[in-house]
């Protein structure tokens, strides 16, 4: 990879309103000497947001380019060492900007919960990308980074106490106060509605492993589709029910365990849920849940019902007030069982609207990883996750942001 550059961070996207959030962070929390740009597709606008960003941001460097242009996207990609990209729906817009980054020599990070679009990139660029050196991670906001790296925390944890692989593992949502963004929203919009249309995409992102390396290798552990119902989870002791980013979120998880060789185990096997508790009421807020879960999806696979929920749901470019943001906040468990029975519990949560501000806050602090921490990261490149390109670097950058990630044997 090329390392003379002009910049170490350009946010593209900075115009939206997650970019804003994003460029934001970077304003407050960057280091000194760090060089940040920003990009979108309107110069005045990327004049007035960085106007908003106070003196650290005011010689920042703005530059016009656009998801559908591709010379400006790879003259972006010249600039810097790392693109942060906001700019979604990822399979719509995304993977142009993919390819420039990796012909470039250019890290890359998104927030992509796409797995289609995550399927397009790792058939167009992943070769090229681990020839050339450049790590290209998708899902690094809160789909998919607290499944990610608290997965990974529990690998090692286990390993160090050489007790076995991870087995059965399942992330409960505990408690998640806020609301998915607007570009999240449309994002899912176009997903289902390319896989009500396409039975390619349709068979895609009903496949558990439909972001493994090598789809032939992986063990066949039986039913492992996402829960869209409640039910009693006796292991746990508690109601479960659906959680919306599950579907992204555990292929994400799955790819980082194959693309480390499977060092989580041959038989791991990982879902995500929503607790509920074990209390009288747990049932019907589990059936509440999976209700809305499922009618939600139905509803953007439609046009007539898709019309009627726009005007409801956040539109990209839309987000809570900054009072909203800051009163936000999530935390999620990781119930894993290895191989010798040993029982372990993950903890990842963050204060702040999770699809907003702790997003803005995973995004920012992935792509300083990635533009100053090369010597610390894994050895790896390709199309990869935040586990397997960032690893136990970004822990510690997010634990230092404020974040809680942590990972012990279960009674600890």
């Amino acid at each position: 990879m090329a390392q003379q550059r002009d910049l170490d961070v350009i946010v593209f996207g900075a115009t939206g309103f997650v970019g804003r959030l994003v460029a934001g962070y970077l304003a407050r929390h960057a280091p000194d000497g760090v060089r940040i740009g920003l990009a979108g597709s309107s110069q005045e606008r990327l004049t007035s947001v960085r106007s908003e960003l106070g003196p650290r941001a005011a010689s920042w460097p703005l530059f016009v380019a656009d998801s559908d242009n591709r010379e400006s996207l790879e003259a972006l990609a010249t600039r810097t060492r790392v693109v942060a990209t906001t700019v979604g729906p990822y399979r719509k817009h995304g993977l142009p900007l993919v390819v420039a980054c990796t012909k470039a020599g250019t890290h890359y990070a998104d927030l992509a919960g796409e797995v289609a679009f995550m399927r397009d990139s790792i058939d167009t660029c992943h070769d090229a990308a681990a020839q050339a050196g450049v790590r290209i991670v998708h899902a690094c906001g809160f789909d998919s980074i607290p499944s990610d790296l608290g997965v990974l925390l529990l690998h090692q944890a286990a390993e160090s106490d050489g007790v076995g692989d991870l087995e059965e593992t399942t992330l409960v949502v505990k408690s998640l106060k806020g609301s998915l963004s607007g570009g999240t929203i449309d994002s899912m919009k176009v997903q289902l509605q390319e896989a009500r249309a396409e039975p390619r995409v349709r068979r895609l992102v009903a496949d558990p492993y439909a972001l493994s390396p090598d789809r032939a290798e992986e063990p066949a552990l039986g039913d492992e589709r996402d829960l869209m119902r409640v039910r009693r989870d006796n292991d746990l002791g508690i109601w479960v029910g659906p959680f919306l980013l599950a579907g992204s979120n555990t292929r994400v998880v799955r790819r980082s365990n194959a693309l480390q060789g499977w060092a989580y185990g041959r038989r791991f096997r990982y879902r995500e849920v929503t607790g509920f508790g074990s209390g009288p009421m747990a049932p019907l807020k589990g059936a509440g849940m999976a209700a809305t879960v499922v009618g939600l999806a139905a509803g953007l696979s439609f046009s007539p019902t898709r019309a009627v929920l726009g005007r409801v749901l956040p539109a990209p470019g839309e987000g809570p007030s900054e009072k909203a943001r800051e009163a936000g906040s999530f935390l999620v468990e990781i119930h894993a069982k290895t191989s010798s029975g040993t029982r372990y519990v993950g903890r990842v949560a963050a204060r702040g609207d999770p699809g907003y501000a702790a997003t803005s806050l995973m995004l920012g602090e992935a792509a300083l990883c990635l533009a100053q921490d090369g010597e610390r990261l894994p050895a790896r490149a390709g199309v990869l996750t935040p586990a397997t390109a960032m690893g136990t670097r970004l822990v510690e950058r997010l634990r230092d942001a404020g974040m809680t990630l942590s990972a012990q044997r279960d009674g600890a």
